[in-house]
C-alpha cells in the first residue's frame, strides 16, 4: 500500500441521503450501534490523512465525533464541489495521492484500498469497479420498453484514486455537474484505470440497505482477543517512555529499544490476538538496527498486520504496574498516543496504573511490569 504520510483519503459526507428515509441524514444513522460514517472512517485508519466533508449544519456533530482525528471541511452546493473544496485544503499538505470516497459506503475493505493506491504507481488515476453481469432493460409506465447490451458496463465504486496535482487540476478546470470524480478526471484527459471491486463495497442509498447491512455485520463478524505481558529493569537516567509518552523519573528503564514496556505490552497482545507471533519474532534482539529503536515503530507494525488482514482495534486495555512514577497524571495522554499510532479511536484505547502493595520486584522499584488485553474486530 502507499506511503501513508503522502496519501489523503477525502470521505464525501455533506448530502441529505432523502432516499434513504429516517429522521437523519443516512451517514449519521446507526447499523450495529456505530453511524454508517464512523464506520467508514475507521476503515481508513492508518492509511493516510483523513478529510471527512460534511454538510454546514452538521460540522457541530463532526467535531463531537471526530474531533482530533480528521480534518473537517464544510461541503458545497454539489458533490464536485465538495470534493473541490477538500482538494483545495490539501495544496500545501505534500500530498501525492488522493483517494475519494463515500460517506455511505462502510464496508470498503484494506484490500480494495490497497488496489486502488497500488495501482496509482502505474496510472494516474484508478477506481474499483464491478462487471455488469445481469441483463439490462430499459422501461417505462412498469413495463419493459427494451433490452440493452451489458458489453463493456461496470458499476462504478469508491475510494476512486488519484495523483493529486492531477485530479486539483482537473477539478478547478471542470464546469461542475459531473457525477464522480472519475467523470473529473476523464474531462481532463487523464487514463483511469479498473481494479476489481467488491460486492460487499455496498452504498447505502435505500431504506432496505440498513438492513442488509446490519445482515452483513452478522454475517463477518470475526472477534480475536489477545493479550501482552512485558517487564523491564530501571537503570541509570532521568526519564522513562511509557505508552509514548516521556515521563521525568530519577532513573530510566533498560531494554533493548526504547524499553517502554507498555508499548511493547500492547504490541504483543496485537500480535497475539492475530496468532502472528511477538515483538521477537518481527523485531528480532540480535539484529542490530533494533538496538535503541522508538517502540512506536513495533507498535505501528502490529496495527498495520491488523488492518492488512481486515481487523479495526475494538479496544484495548493497558495496566502499569509500579509504584513509581505516578501514572495517573499522564494516562490520558498516553491512551491518545497509543490511539494516534494504531490508528484508532481515542476512546477505544484505555491506560490505568496499580501497584504491587510494595511487594516483588515493582514493589521493590526495581523496574514496571504492563499487561494489555486487545479485542479486535472484523468488520
Amino acid at each position: 500500500m502507499a506511503d501513508p504520510e503522502n496519501t489523503a483519503i477525502i470521505i464525501v459526507a455533506a448530502g441529505r441521503g432523502t432516499r434513504a428515509g429516517g429522521d437523519v441524514p443516512k451517514q449519521w444513522r446507526e447499523i450495529g450501534g456505530r453511524s454508517v460514517l464512523a464506520r467508514t472512517v475507521a476503515a481508513f485508519a492508518g492509511c493516510g490523512r483523513i478529510v471527512v466533508v460534511l454538510h454546514p449544519d452538521d460540522m457541530a456533530r463532526g467535531l463531537a465525533e471526530f474531533a482530533g482525528r480528521v480534518t473537517l471541511v464544510a461541503g458545497g452546493a454539489s458533490r464536485a464541489d465538495s470534493v473541490r473544496n477538500a482538494l483545495e485544503t490539501l495544496v500545501s499538505a505534500g500530498i501525492s495521492r488522493v483517494l475519494v470516497h463515500d460517506g455511505a459506503r462502510p464496508f470498503v475493505s484494506s484490500a480494495l484500498i490497497g488496489r486502488v493506491t497500488d495501482a496509482l504507481a502505474s496510472a494516474p488515476a484508478a477506481a474499483p469497479a464491478l462487471r455488469v453481469t445481469d441483463a439490462l432493460w430499459t422501461g417505462a409506465g412498469g413495463y419493459v420498453t427494451g433490452t440493452a447490451p451489458r458489453d463493456g458496463l461496470f458499476r462504478a465504486q469508491t475510494p476512486q484514486g488519484f495523483r493529486f496535482p492531477a485530479i486539483l487540476d482537473a477539478h478547478r478546470a471542470h464546469p461542475g455537474g459531473a457525477a464522480d470524480d472519475v467523470e473529473v478526471a476523464l474531462a481532463a484527459g487523464l487514463d483511469v484505470a479498473i481494479v476489481e471491486g467488491e460486492e460487499e463495497n455496498i452504498k447505502i442509498t435505500l431504506p432496505g440497505d440498513f438492513a442488509r447491512a446490519e445482515r452483513m455485520l452478522k454475517d463477518r463478524m470475526d472477534i480475536r482477543t489477545g493479550n501482552g505481558f512485558d517487564v523491564h529493569a530501571f537503570t541509570e537516567g532521568d526519564h522513562v517512555m511509557l505508552c509514548g509518552v516521556r515521563v521525568a523519573h530519577t532513573k530510566a528503564l533498560l531494554g533493548h529499544s526504547d524499553a517502554d514496556v507498555g508499548m511493547h505490552a500492547l504490541t504483543d497482545a496485537i500480535y497475539g490476538a492475530l496468532a502472528a507471533g511477538d515483538i521477537g519474532r518481527h523485531f528480532p534482539p540480535s539484529d542490530p538496527q533494533w538496538k535503541g529503536a522508538a517502540s512506536h515503530i513495533f507498535l505501528a507494525h502490529a496495527a498495520a498486520i491488523a488492518r492488512e488482514k481486515g481487523y479495526g482495534l475494538s479496544n484495548a486495555d493497558v495496566t502499569l504496574i509500579c509504584e513509581r512514577p505516578k501514572i495517573g497524571p499522564h494516562a490520558i495522554d498516553m491512551a491518545r498516543e497509543l490511539a494516534r499510532i494504531a490508528g484508532a479511536d481515542p476512546d477505544r484505547i484505555s491506560v490505568k496504573a496499580t501497584t504491587s502493595e510494595r511487594l516483588g520486584f515493582t514493589g521493590r522499584e526495581e523496574g514496571i511490569a504492563a499487561l494489555a488485553t486487545v479485542t479486535l474486530v472484523k468488520s
